[in-house]
């Protein structure tokens, strides 16, 4: 799983850490942006391990990467070969190339792929492509109206 290892409480030590703070976080830093990136990643791969095992039918997580360093953060892969895969981008937007990794799942797979999600900071939901579709992070964290 890579970075994903780290414990739920880590993530806010690691930040501080890195001495990551709101002013480096919202400047223009590369470094800064990098290391959120790496620690949204661990937090939402660990949010969403923790929600897999709410299911009531056991599941296998992976990491996925091809040698021309394509990848996926999470690959949730049922018993009968169904497939979800997550992607996490700390941007607001989600570039064409940023899907790389989902759309090469997806196609390896076939039909088993159910569905990709490239989960973001940014504030709307939409479908990208078949069975590719950006979500923002928080939807996970937010009641749904009723």
């Amino acid at each position: 799983m890579g970075p994903a290892e780290h414990g739920p409480y880590r993530d806010g030590y690691t930040a501080r850490l890195l001495r990551l703070t709101l002013d480096k976080l919202t400047g223009v830093d590369p470094t800064s942006l990098t290391d959120f990136g790496h620690l949204l990643e661990t937090f939402v791969v660990n949010e969403l391990r923790k929600q897999t095992s709410w299911l009531d039918e056991p599941v296998r997580l992976g990491h996925w990467r091809t040698s021309d360093g394509s990848e996926v953060d999470l690959i949730v892969e049922y018993d009968d070969g169904r497939v979800l895969a997550f992607e996490v981008q700390a941007s607001e937007r989600a570039p064409g190339k940023d899907f790389r990794g989902l759309a090469q799942l997806r196609d390896l797979v076939g039909d088993r792929f159910v569905g990709g999600f490239m989960l973001t900071t940014g504030s709307r939901s939409y479908t990208y492509s078949d069975r590719l579709h950006v979500m923002p992070v928080e939807r996970f964290w937010t009641p749904v109206a009723t």
